[in-house]
């Protein structure tokens, strides 16, 4: 039986309670990749949590990452290059057209983890996010629509797609865009980690508990008298973290709110490329943000425009729309050879060493930047 359970993308159980009521548990099962998320997971996770939302007898939903060191850490990207670079290939081209990108990979992963994304923000029963350890990319995009986000003092999150020359997705474009000004369009830009504090800050989680905690907290669920009312439901499972919230106590400090006046000034210019020059230039003795500029430094030029504009473009929009901005920039990010030299530098070769498309961000043509935000024809 352990056997078969460790093979499977997602551990799911359903525990009974005295009251006949049922609590559901996804665990993401993939903890030597540190539960990046991959097309088998989604396949599992959409369809079964259709299934648990739509049931009356589910009092509650929990989705957690095996192993003690991860949520989620990202998107499983490597997938989806494989599939591109033997496309690339066969037509010799760094661009494929759009009736090439239709059949990649890529456009199956996206369609379905912006569902799957959607679906957990506009779930009206309470849905719990352990978010515990690494979260990055497409584990914040499973974390940011639950209603109950618990983060711990292992959290480490990001959103660090302009390391891989892709941009920040699963709803980012809607999230990033809530946090204090300047300071989503900044961490977009830098990819740069920050902790559970953080998240608290910027609207990203509600609670922070010690991480040997959630194994007790996964069994308090249990003793607790779920009732046949969702607006109930939600209460009761905030009071229950609220008492062994430790934020006012942790000995993490949040990072953002420290460097908040720096990251808001050099944020505050009305064109990217004076907002590159700021951040990467700013001299500072603070060793986070050095870190961020360091970050920006390496990145994709090209993916630095993107979030720019990706940004500026879905300030106003509703959620889903800013989903299907999403969808039609990845696919576009699919056709572009960028996103595949990013992955292949950082996660399939490993040298570290992307040959972006552009050197630095002045010589990124405005024409290039204007076709990734048309619609794709097909």
């Amino acid at each position: 039986m352990q056997d078969s359970l460790v093979k499977l993308p997602v551990i799911l159980e359903e525990k009974l309670l005295k009251n006949g009521l049922r609590i559901a548990f996804a665990t993401l099962n993939a903890p030597k990749s540190l539960n990046a998320l991959s097309l088998p997971m989604i396949d599992v996770l959409l369809p079964q949590l259709k299934t648990w939302l739509s049931n009356t007898e589910i009092a509650l939903i929990v989705i957690q990452g095996a192993g003690d060191k991860a949520f989620c850490a990202g998107g499983d990207v490597v997938s989806i290059y494989h599939d591109l670079a033997e496309k690339h290939q066969k037509n010799a081209r760094s661009t494929l057209n759009d009736d090439e990108v239709v059949d990649c990979l890529g456009i199956e992963f996206f369609t379905k983890e912006y569902e799957l994304d959607l679906l957990i923000h506009n779930a009206t029963k309470p849905i719990l996010v352990w978010a515990d350890g690494y979260v990055m990319g497409g584990g914040i995009g499973l974390v940011a629509g639950a209603s109950h986000r618990v983060v711990t003092e292992k959290t480490v999150m990001a959103m660090p797609e302009i390391t891989i020359g892709l941009y920040p997705d699963v709803g980012a474009s809607w999230f990033l865009n809530q946090m204090p000004q300047g300071v989503g369009l900044f961490l977009g830009l830098t990819g740069m980690t920050f902790n559970g504090l953080d998240a608290r800050f910027l609207k990203l989680a509600e609670h922070i508990v010690n991480s040997d905690k959630i194994d007790y907290l996964n069994d308090s669920l249990l003793e607790i008298n779920w009732t046949a009312t969702e607006k109930n439901n939600h209460q009761l499972l905030s009071e229950l973290l609220n008492k062994h919230d430790i934020g006012a106590f942790s000995r993490n400090k949040a990072l953002i709110e420290q460097e908040i006046e720096t990251i808001q000034s050099v944020s505050s210019f009305d064109n990217i490329i004076d907002i590159y020059n700021a951040i990467v230039n700013t001299e500072i003795s603070s060793e986070w943000f050095s870190k961020a500029q360091s970050k920006l430094r390496h990145g994709s030029p090209l993916s630095a425009q993107l979030i720019y504009h990706q940004l500026i473009n879905c300030q106003h929009l509703s959620k889903t729309e800013c989903f299907e901005q999403e969808f039609n920039l990845s696919v576009r990010c699919c056709q572009f050879s960028e996103f595949s030299e990013g992955v292949r530098a950082l996660l399939v070769e490993k040298d570290k060493q992307p040959q972006w498309f552009y050197k630095n961000i002045e010589s990124v043509e405005e024409k290039l930047v204007n076709w990734f935000f048309t619609k794709i024809q097909h």
